[in-house]
């Protein structure tokens, strides 16, 4: 039988496929492509869970880790040229241990990162964070002049390019505080990632609520500080002046002068909270508090 011959009755064939295997064969189709769609489904559903979350905390509170919050890793510095540290055991607490690469880090810059966790806390940490300068400064109550664009743009430089090792107790994060990120220049837009792995940090007993409204009420750094170092304690403990110059990382030599500034540091923080706080006839800083939830 010739080609031409066999590709005749096979059209002829064709063309007499009735209207029902019509209709099953588009029938199987659809069910294919459904299977397809309900995969496609699955793996994105798949992908989002697989994030790593942040714990959630309340819009107006800050979610930070006590290891943070009980070292000198964001101190009290004072204005001018930074000071660099090559991998420095900075001063902390307990079982917290902490190793840093960078420029020293101030309370600021605090403000900037945990703003940085909070938008991760919504999108997934490893997920792609997007926002405009505009809209980040003014959640962290900065103005929106160029000034302080200049100002956060140094400041992401700053955590994109510190490495810390942070350990507490049997957690450890080593890493850049910011995995990296882009800027816009026209439209002043950014992209950011955060690390996955800081998720480590927190865990169920390790990370505390600062309440937002009562820190940027504070105007000193070292009341800032203050504020969270303590409200990282159910029960506060006196505590040396000397250690609290130490852990708030104070470039003040003079014990005198310190203690100066942190007398108006605790009458600072004792009019913004209920907490009453004072220095002891020992020199040691007395708090009493309550009202701030934490962790631990």
């Amino acid at each position: 039988m010739s080609d031409k011959k066999l590709k005749a009755i096979l059209e002829k064939m064709g063309s007499r496929l009735s209207e029902e295997e019509k209709k099953d064969e588009d029938e199987e189709i659809n069910i294919a492509f459904e299977k397809i769609l309900d995969q496609m489904d699955s793996k994105e559903s798949e992908n989002l869970n697989s994030k790593e979350q942040l714990p959630i905390w309340p819009r107006a509170t800050m979610g930070v880790p006590n290891a943070v919050l009980r070292s000198s890793l964001f101190g009290v510095i004072q204005r001018g040229r930074r000071k660099y540290i090559d991998g420095q055991e900075l001063t902390s607490i307990g079982s917290i241990k902490i190793i840093y690469t960078g420029p020293r880090l101030d309370q600021a810059d605090l403000d900037v990162w945990e703003q940085c966790l909070t938008l991760a806390r919504e999108e997934g940490l490893g997920s792609r964070i997007e926002f405009s300068a505009n809209s980040f400064l003014k959640c962290i109550d900065r103005k929106t002049g160029k000034s302080q664009h200049e100002w956060l743009k140094k400041a992401f430089r700053r955590l994109s390019g510190s490495v810390v090792s942070i350990i507490d107790g049997d957690r450890e994060y080593f890493g850049p505080l910011i995995a990296g990120g882009a800027r816009d220049e026209e439209t002043g837009r950014y992209v950011i990632e955060i690390n996955p792995r800081i998720r480590k940090l927190y865990g169920d007993q390790h990370w505390t609520q600062v309440q937002w409204s009562e820190r940027h009420a504070l105007k000193k750094p070292l009341s800032q500080w203050l504020h969270g170092f303590y409200s990282s304690h159910r029960n506060p403990y006196p505590i040396k002046t000397e250690t609290i110059r130490s852990l708030c990382g104070s470039e003040t030599k003079d014990i005198y002068r310190f203690r100066q500034s942190l007398r108006a540091a605790l009458k600072e923080l004792q009019g913004i909270t209920s907490w009453h706080c004072s220095v002891d006839k020992e020199n040691k800083v007395q708090v009493v508090r309550g009202g701030v939830r934490h962790s631990k």
